[in-house]
């Protein structure tokens, strides 16, 4: 998502789903989906793909540059397309993805070669983007169990209970992590004390 669409829609909490299907027949579909894609399926893996994505994008763009977010996010994906065999619960594709996402991006990290930050003057002067670059360098200065939760509600819009259902976290857990994480980020860029 590019960061002015970022910046408009990041203190918006607006449910970007329609209905969501309960949680049991999901989880059934994303199995199934395993399973298709065990039978030689290439199909089944576009739609994991596209259920997925935006939890693996906000799980790496809260942990590493947003320059380098998509690559990972696409050896993530290779990753599991490779190793989509060894996965022992099929229920549990989006917490097994959420694992990969996060490996990655500490990988990233292992491998990281210097580089050369730009001037200032030499930088674009968009006022939108540096706002969105302040917020997200603000969420990834928050505590682990804080940032990936709200990258995923502010960046990526997923609902609560889509984050629940996709990292494999308790309902009331995302609510307590977003409503704590909101309360330090609001302290971070000084709207409240």
């Amino acid at each position: 998502m590019p960061e002015s669409e970022m910046t408009g829609n990041l203190f918006l909490f607006t449910n970007v789903a329609a209905t969501p299907a309960p949680a049991t027949e999901k989880v059934k579909a994303e199995a199934r989906l395993v399973e298709r894609v065990g039978e030689g399926d290439e199909e089944a893996f576009n739609e994991i793909y596209k259920i997925f994505a935006p939890l693996v994008h906000g799980i790496v763009l809260a942990r590493v540059p947003r320059d380098e977010a998509a690559d990972i996010v696409q050896e993530v994906f290779l990753a599991a397309y490779k190793n989509l065999h060894t996965l022992r619960d099929k229920n549990a594709v989006g917490a097994w993805l959420a694992m990969i996402a996060r490996n990655r991006a500490v990988e990233f990290y292992r491998q990281a070669k210097p580089t050369e930050v730009l001037p200032e003057d030499l930088r674009g002067k968009d006022d939108s983007q540096t706002e969105a670059r302040e917020i997200l360098k603000a969420i990834r200065a928050l505590p682990e169990t804080y940032k990936e939760t709200l990258v995923l509600r502010l960046v990526e819009g997923m609902t609560g209970q889509e984050i629940a259902e996709r990292t494999g976290l308790a309902p009331e857990s995302v609510r307590v992590n977003l409503n704590r994480g909101m309360k330090l980020l609001w302290q971070k860029l000084g709207i409240v004390e």
